[in-house]
């Protein structure tokens, strides 16, 4: 076994674009977004390092994150962080696993966050994705970094399910169902006067601060409501809606409740009771681009600068299965661009990390520039009622795509309709990645 080199900064800096070295940050995904969790001068990465977090070396298939990652046994390795410490336990993995050139970089807070030429790498919208450590201070009554102040509602999100906000919460959390923004007849967003009673109703304006999450509970297709176990793809479609809605400041906790119970966190089971304020403040939808419906989606359909985005499981859009226990037809609407989520309509592996946080934005954005999809080009993404979809829009919102929406109807609604054409079987043209 080779011993472990340390590299300099000026050797680092002169090898960033060398695709025979790979760069591992293995610090939290949020300090890698972009947030400043050691008071450095500047937050985000260095240039085209890949996130391997500290935190997953204990989960028994952490190699297989590696390989996933396309982490090769021929590159040179190069580790950085916050801690030697830690630095040196995960080169020690590495090398265990089979990687003989493997380095670490030990100078990144005393040099390279510095030196403002030497560059980094951010989540263009990384303080709309929290991390626990941040909604602990929240809970705690402090005004954290980005905080603008003013009244905050912590949102719980489940789908007809109290009982997963019941068995265990964030201090302080109120539960919000999903139904009180989406109407279960068509699976859209709810009018604009049902959404502004139900915001209401919840404590929430247009300038309340909210941190939304849900809880992964084992998401079982023969459940008679499946989705009531998937409360944190839930938690990011009322994020949707309450953006479209005018919520000026949404916030949504990186890995969800899984992230607060990993930090150690205080857990509550107190009911908590919703403060209805009087008027949310702005006209519903305040940012009505951020929805796409039937008519738009179809003049998208047949645009050059505009594309509809399928997220859903590959063997729903080639039609084997319908992917819901309520919805018969199986297929897609020609001309979509597949998006890929993952195994079904509950899941989004694609989008997500093995601890349930958001996947590493530069993978999302290499895997759907594989698919075709850019974003030079207005994008509607949908899946079969919306969830999946809004997951997707949300990633590509964080990342700062500047055109990005949501069709809202999705395969349900596109399916009611009998005029509407749909396809099923292998297109000529499609990856699967």
């Amino acid at each position: 076994m080779n011993p472990i080199q340390f590299v300099s900064t000026e050797q680092l800096s002169q090898s960033l674009d060398d695709p025979n070295i790979k760069l591992i940050d293995i610090r939290p995904v949020d300090a890698y977004n972009g947030w400043r969790l050691m008071d450095e001068e500047r937050g985000g990465h260095i240039k085209n390092a890949k996130s391997l977090p500290f935190k997953w070396i204990s989960y028994m298939d952490w190699i297989e994150v590696v390989h996933a990652k396309q982490i090769r046994w021929d590159q040179r390795i190069i580790i950085y962080g916050y801690s030697d410490e830690e630095c040196e336990k995960v080169a020690s993995l590495f090398q265990k696993a089979g990687y003989d050139d493997v380095s670490i970089y030990s100078h990144f807070l005393s040099q390279w966050v510095r030196n403002a030429q030497l560059p980094m790498q951010h989540l263009a919208r990384y303080q709309q994705l929290v991390s626990a450590e941040w909604v602990k201070e929240v809970v705690d009554g402090k005004v954290p970094h980005t905080h603008p102040g003013g009244n905050t509602v912590i949102c719980h999100s489940h789908y007809r399910n109290r009982e997963a906000y019941l068995s265990g919460h964030i201090l302080g959390a109120i539960d919000i169902d999903t139904l009180s923004l989406e109407a279960p007849e068509t699976w859209n967003r709810r009018s604009p006067d049902e959404l502004k009673k139900a915001l209401e109703e919840h404590g929430i304006t247009s300038e309340t601060t909210v941190i939304l999450y849900g809880k992964f509970m084992w998401p079982d297709n023969g459940d008679e409501f499946p989705g009531s176990a998937a409360g944190h793809i839930g938690a990011i479609r009322n994020a949707f809606i309450m953006l479209y809605a005018g919520v000026k400041d949404v916030r949504v906790l990186n890995g969800g409740f899984q992230s607060w119970k990993d930090a150690g966190f205080e857990i509550s089971r107190v009911d908590e009771p919703k403060k209805k304020v009087v008027d949310f403040g702005v006209d519903i939808p305040a940012q009505p681009q951020l929805a796409v419906d039937v008519p738009e989606a179809k003049k998208m359909i047949e645009a050059d600068d505009a594309d509809v985005v399928c997220v859903r499981s590959y063997p729903e859009y080639i039609g084997q299965v319908s992917g819901y226990n309520y919805i018969k037809k199986k297929g897609r609407i020609p001309g979509a661009i597949f998006g890929n989520c993952g195994s079904d309509a509950y899941h989004m592996e694609n989008y997500r990390n093995v601890d349930h946080t958001t996947r590493e934005y530069h993978e999302v954005e290499e895997q759907w520039k594989e698919l075709g999809i850019t974003p030079d080009k207005h994008l509607a993404f949908y899946c079969g009622t919306g969830w999946r979809g809004s997951e997707a829009f949300f990633n590509a919102w964080l990342m700062g795509w500047p055109r990005v929406s949501v069709y809202d109807g999705g395969w349900f609604e596109w399916s009611n309709d009998p005029a509407n054409p749909y396809e099923t079987g292998v297109p000529k043209e499609v990856s699967i990645l």
